[in-house]
């Protein structure tokens, strides 16, 4: 597989361009993968932080969400071999390498709030 890209042509094809996208939404769909990753992002967790850090997550579907994550290789799991057994949350390289995004997106929303409510 080709690992070579070049953004500007990606942008030059509609059908390329749709297929990245959909590759990140495929990663990232769902109501609280971005909050998982962006609680992440300030160190590893426990699940009971992680859960108390994104109010209204059941425990259920933290789990789920977690391991969809770990699926797509976004967060490491660390499982320490200790009485009661200690679980860690992180995120991988790939993981951290979203906070560019997460950063843009929390931008764009600051001021498309900021620009609703002076309307």
């Amino acid at each position: 597989m080709n690992t070579d890209f070049n953004i500007e042509e990606i942008k030059r094809c509609s059908s390329q361009y749709i297929l990245a996208l959909n590759d990140t939404l495929n990663v990232i769909n769902g109501k609280w993968k971005l909050p998982i990753i962006g609680t992440l992002l300030y160190g590893k967790k426990r699940f009971k932080e992680l859960q108390r850090d994104i109010t209204k997550i059941t425990p259920r579907m933290l789990s789920k969400e977690l391991k969809d994550l770990e699926n797509n290789g976004i967060v490491k799991r660390t499982v320490y071999d200790s009485t009661p057994v200690m679980v860690e949350y992180e995120l991988t390289e790939s993981g951290k390498t979203f906070n560019n995004v997460l950063d843009t997106m929390v931008q764009w929303g600051v001021e498309h709030r900021n620009k609703v409510i002076s309307n």
